[in-house]
């Protein structure tokens, strides 16, 4: 039989802003595990499929990855369409790499489709764009958690020259802002903290990097939530429509 996962990225929370290759992969899809951050309303796509939560989010008890392989494994080897939805890309912070790989390792074809990146995604609904001629060169995509727990190399994210995306940072915001200030980043730079990126109930709080920490207390700033950290986060792009609840 013709075993196949597909990796699918749902996107950061709006259902409007899934790809039509994503559609039509889930319209086809027979199993579909999904994660935590996944929009329920993305699952009208697939009224067919046996759906299966297997969430894995910071802070709270997750699925263990290794059952959510062996589930993807013996699935497909029954000769099923399975579908693996996940929040924003699979390959940006998703694990879609690594499951990709073990998958192939196992006789299974895999197929990735990408999703739009919270951190592109929370920064446009914003008015931010990550890069802007004469202020921003590139954009860094970093996670503020790592495997071992080894830190970043802040001096070099520091000193890089391009905006800042900080993933998964609200529970190290001081790590983030003392490796950046001892970096050589400004005290004053721009700093904008998203939460629930491009959902109704998105919010933003703008700040500096001198009182990220205070400013989120205050704002109570809260998981799922990303950073923008560099000079872009103190502009406001014209005519882009925000974000009502």
């Amino acid at each position: 039989m013709n075993a196949k996962v597909w990796l699918i990225g749902a996107g950061p929370g709006d259902p409007e802003l899934l790809t039509l290759k994503a559609v039509r992969a889930l319209g086809e899809a027979e199993v579909v595990l999904i994660d935590d951050l996944v929009n329920p309303l993305i699952l009208e796509h697939c009224p067919q499929a046996r759906v299966i939560a297997v969430g894995k989010r910071g802070g709270c008890r997750s699925t263990p990855q290794a059952f959510i392989q062996r589930l993807m494994l013996r699935y497909a080897r029954q000769g099923r369409c399975v579908a693996r939805l996940k929040g924003g890309d699979p390959c940006i912070f998703g694990r879609g790499g690594e499951e990709a790989a073990w998958l192939q390792d196992h006789g299974i074809d895999v197929e990735l489709v990408n999703g739009i990146t919270a951190g592109l995604a929370g920064a446009t609904q914003c008015g931010i764009p990550l890069t802007l001629r004469g202020v921003s060169r590139g954009v860094t995509l970093v996670t503020a958690h790592t495997q071992d727990d080894s830190p970043l190399n802040w001096q070099a994210l520091a000193q890089g020259g391009t905006t800042l995306v900080v993933y998964m940072g609200v529970s190290k915001l001081d790590e983030v802002r003392q490796g950046l200030l001892e970096g050589g980043m400004s005290t004053d730079t721009p700093v904008a903290m998203i939460e629930n990126a491009s959902l109704p109930q998105q919010r933003e709080q703008r700040t500096t990097l001198a009182s990220m920490t205070e400013d989120a207390a205050s704002f109570e700033l809260c998981s799922p939530a990303i950073l923008v950290i560099g000079e872009v986060a103190g502009h406001q792009a014209a005519g882009l429509i925000q974000l009502t609840a």
